[in-house]
């Protein structure tokens, strides 16, 4: 099969295979002829190296959408059948550590991600369990599909983690990024008021209420929107760059949430004002599988705008693209598109 793989960290060291060892399909397994992928900082830190990967030579990709082309021998057929279209659940989880027996599989001490700690989906095939196979409905498009296991499931816990109520206004960084378009639709729903911190007018077409383009500026105008009140709840998924004009924008009682570090991590802290006005540091990672089966009984609700997309010949050239100053969207690799 063909497939991206990489031996050694860095870019550089990408090269596409056209003969790569085709997965094994064990016995509770599904293979899968990956269709669409989302390109995410996840795979960049992967290739990079700012993540250990196993096993090497690896395939990265933590983003995966396709159709069953099999089922393993004690996979019943029922939910799940040949030739339907499918999304992959990206997190390795064992169901058996206090995590995941509280419904959080995402946090399972003995687990990890798919494209990390197992081969991903930058390849024509993937085989994963049965429990990680989401089936999707027939028309779903398959750039929505490759959205749906990280950037959307991402936004959706991170706001659940923050009790986000309504009639709150929520701050948006980075809002015409992958979670930040989905943060925007999700809060809407929810009935809260949103400030999104974006360049680019089209995030108005999913649901922002203000648009500040003046990112020197943001906590100002934050202040002048609330009436002095700030936000009560503030999403951070960009690191280190909005971190201060970030923590600054909460408002009494407010909570901070975020999951971003492209930008860089390491930020600092004061504690006074923390605890002066009880603010709450919510630290969220990825969802569970319970809130990915919720979001595909709300998808033909959901939108995404894509911004490029790209072959698997030029997923060098796709992970490059994450930092492009223009950015405008997601980035995507059509593996199939037979």
């Amino acid at each position: 099969m063909k497939a991206v793989i990489f031996e050694k960290p860095g870019l550089d060291n990408l090269k596409v295979e056209d003969s790569a060892e085709k997965p094994i399909l064990t016995d509770r397994a599904v293979l899968i002829r990956v269709r669409t992928v989302g390109v995410n900082p996840i795979d960049y830190f992967a290739v990079s190296g700012a993540r250990e990967v196993k096993p090497l030579p690896h395939i990265p990709g933590a983003e995966i959408s396709g159709t069953i082309e099999k089922l393993g021998d004690h996979v019943k057929e029922g939910n799940l059948k040949e030739g339907d279209k499918v999304v992959i659940h990206n997190k390795v989880f064992d169901g058996t550590c206090d995590m995941c027996l509280d419904g959080l599989d995402m946090l399972c001490r003995n687990g990890g991600l798919i494209g990390i700690v197992t081969n991903g989906g930058f390849a024509e095939y993937i085989s994963v369990p049965d429990k990680n196979v989401f089936k999707i409905p027939d028309d779903m498009s398959w750039d929505l599909a490759a959205s749906l296991p990280v950037t959307t499931l991402t936004s959706f816990h991170a706001l659940k983690d923050a009790s986000l109520q309504v009639n709150e206004s929520l701050l948006v960084y980075g809002a015409s990024g992958n979670t930040g378009m989905m943060a925007i639709q999700f809060a809407k729903k929810m009935g809260a008021k949103v400030i999104a911190v974006s360049k680019n007018e089209w995030v108005k077409d999913f649901g922002a209420d203000y648009i500040l383009k003046d990112y020197g500026k943001v906590v100002e105008q934050v202040k002048e929107i609330t009436q002095g009140k700030m936000a009560d709840v503030v999403l951070n998924s960009v690191g280190i760059e909005a971190w201060q004009s970030s923590f600054d924008s909460v408002g009494v009682n407010g909570r901070l949430v975020t999951f971003g570090g492209l930008t860089g991590a390491d930020v600092k802290l004061n504690i006074q004002s923390l605890y002066l006005k009880q603010m709450k540091l919510i630290g969220s990672t990825g969802g569970t599988r319970k809130q990915l089966k919720d979001l595909l009984n709300i998808s033909n609700e959901l939108k995404i705008r894509v911004w490029k997309r790209f072959k698997l010949e030029k997923t060098k050239e796709a992970l490059q693209a994450l930092f492009a100053k223009g950015r405008e969207g997601r980035i995507l690799i059509d593996v199939d598109t037979s």
